[in-house]
């Protein structure tokens, strides 16, 4: 099992939080009649793989009234209190090698970076460190990517004042590195989703399918993007660089368009080819309303959609607090879906506290009836007297 893994007791199987709507939209039915206190009786939807309109549904819970009329019991505005806000960062993890013989999936959690590095000065406080990596061709790429990542980060000369740079070297770093490791097979290779805090700044990179979700006060905001080769923007790159995508595979022989190592595809270094390990970058400032964040490999992602594991977890963390019962819940409810994949996911709260509880009020519309309903109804009123 990854390193950073925690493994808790058994709890009870969710079933399910979020409905399927036309167009993959994950909508909360009857919002206007205790919507959070009915998602029990909601049957989960089950997306298809490889289904572009539920890998990509829209970020945002649906609610029935404009954001500003719903009411956050105990939650301050952010207006007021968020430049003085300072995250408390805790997470939690789970794994399970599911349908397939073989489990290629690592993982990497630090709460702590001074801790870690016995450090004192060079991290701004907190500092924190989170990983996946969903290795195919065998498990070497994806564990030698978790072994060695964040040194190469902490070690650039651009870090911590260039976080940016020296997080996109450090990726080029790890992927020739595994051209060069005699002990790393290079027909093998891995995707890379890290998550680095260093004060109220996280930082997001990635390169593969993996994904990054906020749960931002219930809604779904997703931090990066599925590098699959049928995706307009990597489809156009690839072809640009004289790839071919054949059923959705780069060259026929890979599901992802951006991934560390498979130098047999690569060819030799220094060479600009359709398969990249350069990651895309998403750059936020933490603030109160920002609850949660969830990583997780493509396993989960085939089988759930974004804004249905942030209600998920939403709703377990105010049961018990715990992201690691909230990570075994996400893996368990994808196994429950027939995922044909391995399952990581990593959940990091920014709060010792629960989730504060959402109140949505019920709508109050004037109703009216038209002269015609009117003459129509006193006419049932007086047949029954």
């Amino acid at each position: 099992m990854a390193q950073g893994t925690h493994i808790s007791p058994q709890i009870p199987r969710l079933d399910g939080d979020c409905n399927a709507n036309k167009g993959g939209l994950f909508v909360m039915e009857d919002a206007n009649d205790d919507t959070l206190e009915n998602l029990n009786q909601l049957n989960p939807g089950k997306p298809p793989r490889n289904h572009s309109a539920m890998r990509h549904c829209s970020s945002s819970l649906f609610l029935p009234e404009p954001e500003s009329t719903v009411g956050v019991i105990g939650h301050k505005s952010p207006s007021k209190e968020s430049r003085g806000y300072q995250p408390v960062v805790r997470s939690g993890s789970y794994c399970e090698k599911g349908p397939k013989q073989y489990m290629e999936d690592e993982h990497i959690c630090v709460d702590n970076l001074h801790e870690h590095f016995a450090a004192v000065s060079k991290f701004p406080s907190p500092g924190a460190f989170y990983g996946v990596f969903d290795g195919h061709g065998g498990t070497d790429a994806a564990s030698f990517t978790r072994k060695n990542i964040l040194n190469y980060i902490v070690e650039d000369s651009l870090f911590p004042s260039g976080t940016k740079k020296a997080v996109k070297s450090a990726f080029a770093e790890a992927d020739h590195a595994l051209a060069d490791a005699k002990s790393v097979d290079s027909s093998c290779g891995t995707t890379a989703l890290t998550a680095l805090i260093l004060g109220r700044t996280m930082l997001i990179a990635n390169a593969g399918d993996s994904r990054a979700v906020l749960g931002k006060r219930g809604r779904a905001i997703e931090l990066s993007k599925d590098h699959k080769p049928n995706c307009t923007s990597e489809r156009l790159r690839i072809e640009r660089l004289g790839g071919v995508i054949c059923d959705g595979y780069l060259n026929g022989q890979l599901s992802v368009a951006r991934a560390l190592g498979d130098w047999h595809i690569k060819g030799s270094k220094g060479s600009k080819g359709p398969l990249s390990a350069e990651p895309e970058l998403e750059e936020m400032n933490l603030t109160e309303e920002d609850e949660f964040l969830i990583i997780g490999c493509d396993g989960l992602w085939d089988v759930m959609s974004s804004q249905c594991a942030v209600t998920m977890v939403r709703k377990e963390l105010m049961i018990h607090n715990d992201p690691t019962r909230c990570s075994r819940a996400l893996v368990k409810e994808a196994l429950r879906r027939n995922t044909c994949d391995n399952l990581t996911v990593v959940v990091v709260c920014f709060s010792p506290d629960p989730p504060p509880k959402i109140e949505i009020p019920r709508s109050h519309r004037r109703r009216s009836i038209s002269a015609e309903g009117l003459d129509r109804l006193k006419g049932v009123l007086g047949n029954a007297i």
